[in-house]
C-alpha cells in the first residue's frame, strides 16, 4: 500500500514555486535548486493546493485523464516529499 497517512493533505512546500518555461517545460523552483517536471507530475502538483486531499486530487486527475491510479499518485507524491517538493499533512 501507500503509507501516507489518511486523510493526506499535499501542500507545495514554503519557498517551492511551480512554473513554466519556454524551453524546458514545467518546473518546480526550490530554494538553490530547479527540478524539472514530467507532464504527470505537473498535473499533480498543480493540484496540491493545501486543501484537497488525495483522494479528491485522484478524483479530479480521472475527470482529465483515463487510467488514473490511486497507488501511482500516492508513489508520486511519496517521491516529491521525500525531495522536499511537498508537505504531506496526515
Amino acid at each position: 500500500m501507500t503509507g501516507l497517512p489518511e486523510p493526506t493533505v499535499p501542500r507545495l512546500r514554503t519557498g517551492v514555486r511551480l512554473t513554466s518555461d519556454p524551453v524546458r517545460g514545467e518546473l518546480v523552483l526550490l530554494p538553490e535548486r530547479v527540478v524539472v517536471l514530467n507532464d504527470t507530475a505537473a498535473a499533480v502538483l498543480a493540484l496540491c493546493d493545501g486543501t484537497s486531499d488525495v483522494g479528491r486530487i485522484v478524483e479530479r486527475l480521472g475527470e482529465e485523464y483515463e487510467g488514473v491510479s490511486a497507488d501511482d499518485v500516492f508513489e508520486l507524491l511519496r517521491r516529491l516529499a521525500e525531495r522536499r517538493v511537498v508537505d504531506l499533512d496526515g
